[in-house]
């Protein structure tokens, strides 16, 4: 016996002391023997369920749609800036010619970004809300898709139109190594078209169609934008690894509530050896009783008793002075006990690194937090959001706009050397833009800005950065100083770069960053 136990925790057996988990030997990798497959098969295998579990749980968990609303407001907020950076040296310009050219795309995108019926399929939606529901798609399922048409509309100077697609319109399907979950893809792996559902009109009825994801001059046709590992040909819900926690805190919550209601309704006991109807019915009122048959003896007398010295304070409640020798105990709520809180928090925090935002934006709860805490959770936080911002939603972003760009330059709206050739030509150079956002959040403005200041001095940032930073355009801000300059001038006032605090109050200012 004591040898099978000694075995059994690997005593006086001989182990690899080098290997990596000690060989295997640990009774905690015991029955932990997962299988390692490739990550389209594990995608395949849990995508239904995975996006099927995420959005039931934005329906009902406020937390979970509160936080993914955050992240939402965090990456897009009122919207991407375009910012055109075509490459001037490939194209041939100059950098005043790459200047002007990137400004007039900027502005038209612009205006035609804002309007829903030049930019939305469906006529409701600016690009700006468009954006913000494909990163709530991809938060649901790991996915954006969308399809570029072309229509033509009375209302619209332009035909191209993005038509936001949820991702479960991909037919789940695999065929070989042409056709994977729905996508066809050449021997090196890129998807050539997609295979989706879509809705016959009039009648709605879904039928298979094959998409193509470009045209033959390399136009984007269809939109299809996840995260992961290489290998995966869908994506699949960053919240996957949270949707376990995320039962388990409305179970606990549930739980919680549950016990605390009973402890609510049955918050006192009786110690009697008297029989259970005549306690209960001693507490109740002579209505709730209804008629009671005499009894004998002790009954009779107790009967006697709670006749004589009840006193009702209404169907509130009431006050019943017991009969000799019994003891009616009244038990305070117990729920949430002290564990509650903490264990809660513990799991609410997974969920919020899950989701890539910080405990506090995800609950509002800033107890014990300190300025120091603040800005380091929200520096780590930053980062996340400036990657989905650039490979999440920027790149839908920028598909769109390769495809609206092509069709200005097609129609002689927007002016290129060649023309649509031109462009066909030099697209790569043509097409490079970043998109801006929102300002990085800041635990203390007046902080932010000294640094600002101190770094400007240094030489070692310039205004574009920390335009950057306060999710500005730089080249908007000397535009409008400009005006701003010139009408001081027209109206005799003072310039706002010479306009110095009071020395009371610099020296506060010196004070307060210290």
């Amino acid at each position: 016996m004591l040898k099978r136990i000694a075995s059994a925790f690997g005593i006086g057996r001989s182990t690899p002391k080098s290997a990596y988990m000690r060989g295997g030997a640990s009774p905690f990798f015991w029955n932990w023997a997962p299988a390692l497959r490739d990550p389209r098969t594990e995608v395949s295998s849990s995508w239904q369920k995975a996006a099927a579990r995420a959005v039931d749980s934005l329906h009902n968990s406020g937390w979970l749609a509160g936080g993914v609303e955050q992240a939402v407001a965090s990456t897009v907020g009122t919207g991407l800036r375009l910012n055109a950076m075509p490459d001037a040296a490939i194209l041939g310009w100059t950098a005043d010619e790459a200047a002007n050219w990137a400004r007039d795309v900027e502005h038209r995108w612009e205006m035609w970004a804002r309007r829903p019926n030049e930019c939305d399929a469906t006529g409701q939606q600016s690009v700006h809300q468009l954006a913000g529901g494909a990163l709530r798609e991809w938060y649901a399922t790991g996915e954006i898709l969308a399809t570029l048409p072309t229509l033509r509309r009375d209302d619209a100077t332009t035909r191209t139109k993005v038509l936001l697609l949820p991702s479960n319109r991909i037919v789940n399907k695999t065929l070989g190594e042409g056709l994977i979950q729905g996508v066809n893809r050449d021997r090196h792996g890129r998807p050539i078209s997609y295979k989706l559902h879509v809705n016959e009109y009039p009648t709605g009825m879904l039928r298979e169609v094959d998409a193509p994801a470009r045209d033959r001059f390399g136009r984007p046709l269809t939109i299809h934008i996840f995260d992961g590992r290489a290998g995966q040909v869908r994506g699949i819900t960053p919240m996957a690894p949270a949707l376990r926690v995320v039962r388990q805190f409305d179970q606990l919550s549930d739980a919680t509530l549950t016990a605390t209601l009973i402890q609510a309704i049955f918050a006192a006991t009786v110690e009697s050896e008297a029989p259970t109807e005549q306690i209960l019915a001693a507490l109740q009122s002579t209505g709730e009783q209804g008629l009671v048959s005499g009894l004998d003896g002790y009954l009779d007398a107790k009967s006697g008793w709670y006749e004589n010295t009840r006193i009702d304070l209404g169907n509130a409640g009431r006050i019943a002075h017991l009969f000799p020798g019994e003891r009616l105990e009244f038990h305070g709520n117990q729920h949430p006990n002290d564990t509650y809180d903490t264990f809660a928090r513990f799991l609410l925090r997974e969920i919020a690194r899950c989701l890539g935002i910080t405990f506090e934006q995800l609950t509002g709860d800033y107890t014990g937090a300190t300025y120091s805490s603040v800005r380091m959770a929200t520096s780590e936080a930053w980062h996340i959001v400036q990657y989905r911002r650039e490979h999440i939603v920027g790149r839908f972003l920028q598909m769109v706009f390769e495809a609206w760009l092509e069709e200005q330059i097609a129609t002689g709206v927007i002016p290129f050397p060649n023309g649509l050739d031109g462009f066909l030509a030099m697209r790569a150079a043509a097409v490079c833009a970043t998109w801006r956002g929102g300002a990085k959040p800041q635990a203390d403005d007046l902080k932010t800005a000294k640094a600002h200041e101190t770094y400007k001095r240094m030489g070692v940032i310039t205004d574009e950065m920390i335009c950057t930073d306060l999710g500005t355009d730089w080249e908007d801000v000397y535009e409008q100083r400009e005006r701003e300059r010139k009408e001081r001038e027209r109206r005799g006032l003072p310039e706002t770069d010479t306009m110095q605090p009071p020395a009371d109050d610099a020296d506060l200012l010196e004070e307060e960053v210290a």
